[in-house]
């Protein structure tokens, strides 16, 4: 059974830092592009960054320069490290694996984790 695990979300002071993780299972981690993704009340869900199974980043433009991916294959782990965080950004933030397995495609979601960015 696959899974996708997100931790390291809570309550940080606007211009603080915050690093989220997002563990997947071994099976599909190294052919998977992972994604971030947030959702705030009353907003649309919004694509914040992914990395491919080869290493390539892609930022919304409201993220980029404060926020970072990256993935540690080793430990199927792959990391949003967030700086200069805004109250903006306060979202539930999700963890999206996407890719190809014995030739079906898969999309598999974490449960989320809560961000709040306040004083």
């Amino acid at each position: 059974q696959v899974q996708i695990v997100e931790s390291g979300g809570g309550l940080v002071q606007p211009g603080g830092s915050l690093r989220l993780s997002c563990a997947a299972s071994r099976t599909i981690f190294s052919l998977s592009t992972i994604s971030w993704y947030r959702q705030a009340p009353g907003k649309q869900h919004q694509l914040v960054t992914s990395i491919t199974n080869g290493g390539g980043t892609n930022y919304a433009d409201s993220v980029k320069d404060r926020f970072t991916i990256s993935r540690d294959n080793a430990k199927n782990t792959v990391y949003l490290q967030m700086n200069s965080l805004k109250p903006e950004d306060t979202a539930v933030y999700y963890c999206n694996a996407k890719g190809r397995f014995l030739g079906r495609t898969y999309d598999y979601w974490g449960q989320g984790t809560q961000v709040t960015v306040s004083s």
